[in-house]
């Protein structure tokens, strides 16, 4: 039995059993208060009655002596109070073994009522003390129900005590059975406790010394064996296979290790014969100097433009440039594939100056032509066009670059805008399949997430696109951006 089946088993087992005997308990006194109470509201009850007859015996003797308004009043007060207690007797139920007595407190109480309506007619009449007789009735009756309550209530304890005395026995059994029960459940709940601690506590050192082995790099030591079926076996088998994996990296790695080792020198000797970047630009600039010698002008600009571009690609990625700049860098790299595409494309310009001064990552806007050129536009053979618009917006600057050309799926648009998604190889999804001999190597997703990155925001690009209609990639470039961002060169897509 593991660990978890065996806790859930014993923890709910035991809980169960001290809140049963907890609410036998609690319903046993439950039961007895509720009693105790109903007796209590009889007799109560029975001690009221009694004390508002005398009460009202009071105040119409007081009545016959002044026979003024004021005492007429108190005993009609009285007289309705005691009406009340006459129905809350009605509504009583009585138990077995005084229901003939209560039937015949209640016509005691309806006759004293009676003979005090008695008093105030005779009290009424022309003779002057006809009214005596039916008072001294009304004493009398007042006397009958004061000793009529004591026996009711004398009945009331005798019926109740047996059964008390049963109830407090039963609750005094179990009571017992709690103390027993708390103190049964206390060993069981100290020894389980221990029990479980030491199964736990034990294969955690073993493990935990083995791992502290493993960690100082003694992968020979040999794992405790478990014996038991339960989550510490699992680990004791993990970490063998885990020294297994291990011993098998490392030796992958001296043998990964030998053959970078191998990798390198032969790259050090590639490097050797690579052209140096200086000698490139300075080359360039020879052959736009003769160009320009033997009156070649345009060969002259177009090397000159392409010695530029070739500058500007090789900066460092984590450098922040003004939009100007990307602009007209975006600009040259536009001559150099007019150069190549003549009349078949027309680049179109809606450039507002006042929008130029905003920071940006270095080669935002080129790869973004790149891949107008290389997915929408290169295989038409006239009228395409290719238009950037940079506008200026309250709280930063739009840029807006589109084509007439083939356009995107909303799969491939999707895809691009989800830079933490996997990237697509298809149309729209990079740029390896066609352009490795014509392009910077950054993806149009690498820009976006360089975007997101340099200003720490996901909101700042936009695609507008359907096929055969093509496509207008719209960023928003806030006015401000964190100041202690550096756009980090991302993984080519």
């Amino acid at each position: 039995m593991n660990m978890r089946r065996m806790l859930l088993i014993v923890i709910p087992a035991l809980f169960v059993l001290t809140n049963a005997v907890s609410f036998f308990i609690f319903q046993s006194g439950r039961t007895v208060q509720q009693s105790y109470n109903m007796m209590l509201d009889r007799v109560l009850l029975y001690k009221q009655i009694d004390a508002e007859t005398r009460s009202n015996l009071s105040a119409v003797n007081v009545y016959l002596t002044d026979r003024s308004e004021r005492s007429r009043q108190i005993y009609q007060e009285h007289q309705s109070q005691l009406r009340k207690l006459q129905a809350e007797l009605n509504a009583q139920d009585a138990i077995p073994t005084t229901e003939l007595s209560v039937r015949s407190y209640r016509n005691l109480l309806e006759t004293f009522l009676a003979q005090e309506s008695g008093i105030l007619q005779a009290l009424s009449g022309k003779t002057p003390l006809a009214y005596a007789n039916s008072y001294a009735a009304a004493e009398k009756t007042a006397g009958f129900i004061q000793e009529e309550a004591y026996r009711l209530i004398d009945q009331e304890l005798s019926y109740y005590q047996p059964l008390y005395r049963s109830i407090l026995a039963q609750t005094d059994r179990m009571n017992q059975w709690g103390v027993a029960l708390f103190i049964f459940s206390t060993l069981i709940s100290v020894l389980l406790a221990y029990w479980i601690s030491l199964r736990i506590t034990r294969p955690i050192r073993q493990l935990a010394r083995t791992a502290r082995q493993i960690s100082d790099g003694n992968l020979q030591v040999k794992p405790p064996v478990m014996k038991s079926r339960d989550e510490f076996r699992i680990l004791s088998e993990a970490f063998v296979q885990m020294q297994d994996n291990l011993k098998s990296l490392i030796r992958k790695e001296k043998e990964g290790l030998e053959k970078d080792r191998l990798v390198k020198e032969l790259e050090l000797e590639v490097l050797q014969n690579q052209i140096n970047p200086h000698f490139l630009f300075n080359s360039l600039n020879v052959l736009s100097k003769l160009a320009l010698i033997e009156g070649a002008e345009k060969t002259s600009d177009l090397t000159v433009t392409m010695s530029n571009l070739l500058r500007y690609n090789l900066r460092k990625l984590d450098r922040p440039v003004p939009l100007r700049d990307e602009v007209e860098h975006a600009k040259e790299y536009f001559t150099i594939q007019q150069a190549r595409f003549r009349d078949r494309i027309r680049f179109v310009t809606d450039i507002e100056e006042k929008a130029l001064d905003v920071l940006v990552p270095v080669l935002t806007l080129q790869p973004l032509l790149e891949n107008v050129f290389v997915h929408g536009i290169e295989g038409m053979e006239e009228g395409a066009e290719v238009r950037l618009a940079v506008s200026a917006m309250p709280g930063g600057t739009r840029i807006a670059i589109s084509d007439n050309g083939i356009g995107m799926s909303e799969e491939v648009r999707r895809s691009l805008l989800d830079t933490d998604a996997p990237r697509l190889r298809d149309q729209g999804g990079g740029e390896a399949r066609h352009s490795a001999g014509h392009s910077t190597g950054l993806g149009t997703r690498n820009v976006f997430k360089r975007l997101e990155l340099f200003y720490d925001r996901k909101d700042l690009i936009d695609i507008v696109s359907e096929p055969g209609k093509g496509t207008t990639v719209l960023l928003n470039i806030p006015a401000a951006r964190k100041e202690d961002g550096h756009v980090s060169s991302a993984d080519r897509r």
